[in-house]
């Protein structure tokens, strides 16, 4: 039996959105799956999603896309749950904190995250989930592990991961990870809705929630594990990414930096 505490959203600060459902709560996990604007690419993966018969109801937490991907004919097809649409202000930080709070108050024990690029297996998720049930509440997928994978992984990537981000997020929540840029991951509730992390407040815009999250929970010792998972970036076309440009690459490491010393972190003790 999952002990589902309730959540106390009086004070959680959410974007506006609208909440399209497509059916009915069926699992006890989500897969919260974050796009705006990746065509053909969420597409697939959804058609993957489904082939592969996971233990999760599938969220998409739309930033606003405006080239179709998401009709609901299709999205209906492939057995998603619910499009949440973000109608307020914000990034990724804005859209997951519309997910992770509908998700909550939906009464999931778990929420596994996947970017909605193409770019991961999504057979992965059903480790996630397996840990998440083990009792973990901090599950981050690394293709730096032991049969993961990083295929194609652009130089500029390999050396920021390896030799910047991980190593500065390791030491802040003084636990070791090695792949800590991936949005590949998995979050218990009792996590999420723990006071002292406090994830839904809006401080939170860009990257700066998938930075946070993985130094609090090392600060607060919550139970916390890598898992190996694939990441392939493709040959031959443009990078999948939002991040472009020297402006939104320098922004990164601020946002790294404000998660490092603490910025984000509420007024409570650790």
């Amino acid at each position: 039996m999952i002990d589902i505490p309730t959540p106390a959203v009086a004070d959680w600060q959410v974007p506006a959105f609208r909440a399209d459902l497509y059916g009915e709560k069926r699992h006890d996990y989500a897969l919260v799956i974050p796009v705006i604007n990746e065509g053909q690419r969420i597409r697939d993966q959804l058609r993957r999603v489904l082939a592969a018969s996971l233990p999760v109801d599938v969220i998409v937490t739309d930033g606003g896309s405006t080239d179709g991907s998401l009709t609901p004919d299709f999205v209906a097809s492939v057995g998603v749950r619910a499009v949440l649409t973000k109608t307020g202000s914000g990034r990724l930080s804005a859209q997951l904190r519309v997910a992770y709070a509908w998700c909550l108050q939906q009464g999931y024990a778990g929420i596994v995250t996947i970017d909605g690029n193409g770019k991961d297996n999504v057979e992965a998720v059903s480790h996630f989930v397996a840990k998440l049930h083990d009792g973990y509440d901090y599950v981050q997928g690394s293709r730096y592990r032991r049969g993961g994978a990083a295929i194609n992984t652009p130089l500029e990537r390999t050396i920021g991961n390896r030799l910047i981000h991980a190593p500065v997020m390791s030491l802040a929540s003084r636990h070791w990870l090695t792949d800590t840029t991936n949005g590949y991951r998995g979050y218990s509730r009792r996590f999420l809705l723990d006071p002292r992390v406090a994830p839904f407040r809006d401080i939170f815009i860009n990257y700066e929630l998938l930075f946070y999250l993985t130094v609090r929970a090392g600060q607060l010792r919550y139970r916390i594990c890598e898992i190996p998972v694939r990441r392939c970036y493709p040959v031959g076309e443009a990078t999948p990414t939002k991040i472009r440009g020297f402006s939104a690459k320098f922004a990164i490491i601020k946002q790294l930096a404000e998660a490092a010393t603490g910025r984000f972190n509420p007024f409570s003790p650790l």
